[in-house]
């Protein structure tokens, strides 16, 4: 691999953009040892770790205000609802989007992807229409479409990407027809890192096939850089509040409002409705016909404390000090003999997220004995199995950085690895089995 060629001291700069030894100091998980190891986390495209502050505004919420939401006129249901509702503000101003309304809290990225497919997908999309996706998807954006297509004779056309998960322009937009209904990419890619032109992508999606709807896939996104939906030319965008500071079990769904009051609720049941009678029920505005039931009221709160988290960084910072790191680990990683790094050698084109394999020593091997030395990282086809095989990579070993991660934890990934090395190697010779003992 050949990086650019930029001055040591030129990137450099970007890493004191943000103040890491202060960030660390709100991760108090990250002072955990692991076999006697202080923990180096290398996994936050999986899940991002939480600040205290994002611990506190969930313990404040059930120490002072739980109650449920939108249902009740007493001090305790009012202070819930606005704290949540706030939280919904935080969300849409975060990403651009004026219209709270247009903000519905959902579970996780996979869950606003099924919405949309069961909600918007089975009255929208029929036998002989067209979904476009890329081979690179995520499970979650790549099966949902694969199985609709099963179920209703639509046709998926899948589109290939380059060795560093560059979608091929030229087949995308061949695959755009006048029966394109859905197309549909990710903003970076999970595995590569990689980062799409959705504004480009969009606009070519305009001039194609203008009566077909857009979906991004924001997961990778949103934590990581500036988002401004506004401007990108979508219908759809998801994200999860996990991997962005906040807690498990609480998404985002961004539609535009046109399409999302024409669309049938995905659940039913409390909260979701106007008036209910027995012969007919009628919903509730948006957003809430889409909050069926008691929703995830201490996600929300902790992920508008993750937004006020992160904005207080600014995101141009976040994306800095990534840049930064990325750009060092792919210059110490690429000095391992044998390694083969996956996505773009240029660091300014990917997210913090480095794919690689080592030698023919199995991913799952070298995340084992990196574990042993208190370093985390992903192995595994990373939810992007069709990629994989596409790029002929099997399994991959995934390193992945945010706010708090240091030069030094990229450090300990190398000389683990050298680690790895040498423990397969003293097998080979002695022509004994390994055994990790943990």
């Amino acid at each position: 691999m050949n990086l650019p060629s930029i001055p040591y001291t030129h990137w450099k700069n970007y890493l004191a953009m943000i103040d890491t030894k202060k960030i660390r100091a709100d991760f108090a998980i990250l002072q955990r040892k692991i076999n006697g190891k202080q923990i180096a986390y290398l996994d936050s495209a999986a899940t991002s770790q939480k600040p205290k502050q994002v611990i506190a505004a969930i313990t404040n919420y059930y120490q002072n205000s739980n109650a449920n939401i939108h249902r009740g006129i007493h001090t305790l249901s009012v202070e819930a609802t606005e704290a949540y509702e706030a939280a919904r503000r935080k969300v849409a101003e975060f990403v651009g989007v004026s219209d709270t309304s247009e903000i519905v809290f959902v579970r996780s990225t996979t869950e606003a992807i099924n919405l949309i497919a069961y909600s918007w997908g089975r009255l929208n999309i029929d036998r002989g229409d067209e979904i476009v996706l890329t081979i690179a998807e995520h499970h979650s954006n790549f099966v949902v479409w694969q199985q609709l297509a099963a179920e209703n004779g639509a046709v998926l056309k899948v589109v290939p990407v380059n060795e560093n998960g560059e979608i091929d322009l030229v087949a995308f937009k061949k695959s755009l027809t006048k029966k394109t209904k859905l197309v549909t990419f990710f903003h970076v890619s999970n595995v590569l890192g990689t980062i799409n032109d959705v504004n480009n992508l969009s606009a070519t999606v305009h001039r194609q096939s203008p009566k077909a709807k857009i979906l991004i896939d924001g997961a990778q996104a949103v934590p990581h850089m500036p988002v401004d939906i506004s401007k990108i030319g979508c219908d759809f965008y998801a994200f999860s509040g996990h991997k962005m500071l906040g807690p498990t079990g609480i998404g985002v769904l961004w539609a535009k409002r046109e399409i999302l009051s024409e669309m049938p609720p995905f659940q039913f049941g409390g909260e979701m409705i106007s008036q209910v009678s027995l012969e007919k029920t009628s919903w509730n505005d948006l957003p809430w016909k889409f909050e069926a039931g008691t929703p995830n009221i201490e996600g929300a709160i902790g992920l508008g404390a993750a937004i006020d988290y992160l904005t207080s960084l600014g995101m141009e910072n976040v994306r800095e000090h990534e840049t930064g790191l990325t750009k060092y680990a792919l210059k110490k990683l690429q000095k391992i003999d044998d390694i083969k790094i996956y996505g773009p050698e240029d660091a300014s084109k990917r997210c913090g997220v480095v794919a690689f394999n080592l030698g023919s020593i199995p991913p799952h091997d070298v995340a084992s004995i990196l574990d042993s030395v208190g370093v985390e990282i992903r192995s595994g086809y990373n939810c992007a199995e069709p990629l994989m095989d596409f790029l002929g990579s099997g399994p991959v070993a995934r390193a992945s950085f945010y706010i708090y991660s240091t030069e030094g934890e990229i450090d300990r990934l190398v000389d683990g690895l050298l680690l790895v090395q040498k423990i397969f190697k003293t097998s080979l010779q002695s022509n004994h089995p390994i055994i990790l003992q943990r």
